[in-house]
């Protein structure tokens, strides 16, 4: 009984672990974008990673992710994460941006992991905005 009991726990204490593993490097990723620092951003990214967007952008690479979407980084004073839920290797956060001129921007994404961030699929929220160049 003991050691189901202690398997029960170290199994919870991996699936929490694993849970704030994900909403951490969510959190870092965007921290990069707040901070204006690609290094910050790209080191949360796995090999491999694709980007999914209305904007149209449908699994884009890595390369194409940088050049189309980082410039938006400039326009972006702060991330505001309302939610980050995960169910094993992926996660949605749903957050608030706040632009550099104060508009808000709210969007959801969905994370797929490989112990980095192996994909983003963005959904834009609100007003359609989705992204700082293109608030309303």
């Amino acid at each position: 009984m003991r050691s189901i009991l202690l398997a029960i726990i170290f199994c919870g204490i991996t699936v929490i672990g694993k849970a704030q593993n994900a909403a951490n490097t969510i959190k870092t990723y965007f921290s990069g974008y707040e901070k204006k620092d690609w290094s910050i951003t790209s080191s949360q990214l796995a090999d491999g990673f694709t980007f999914t967007s209305p904007a149209p952008d449908d699994h884009i690479p890595l390369e194409v992710y940088k050049q189309k979407c980082w410039p938006q980084s400039k326009f972006i004073k702060k991330v505001e994460f309302i939610s980050i839920v995960q169910q094993g290797d992926h996660a949605f956060a749903l957050y608030s941006v706040t632009t550099t001129d104060n508009k808000t921007i709210r969007n959801a994404e969905y994370y797929t992991f490989n112990g980095k961030i192996k994909s983003i699929e963005c959904f834009f929220g609100g007003s359609g905005a989705g992204y700082p160049t293109n608030a309303k």
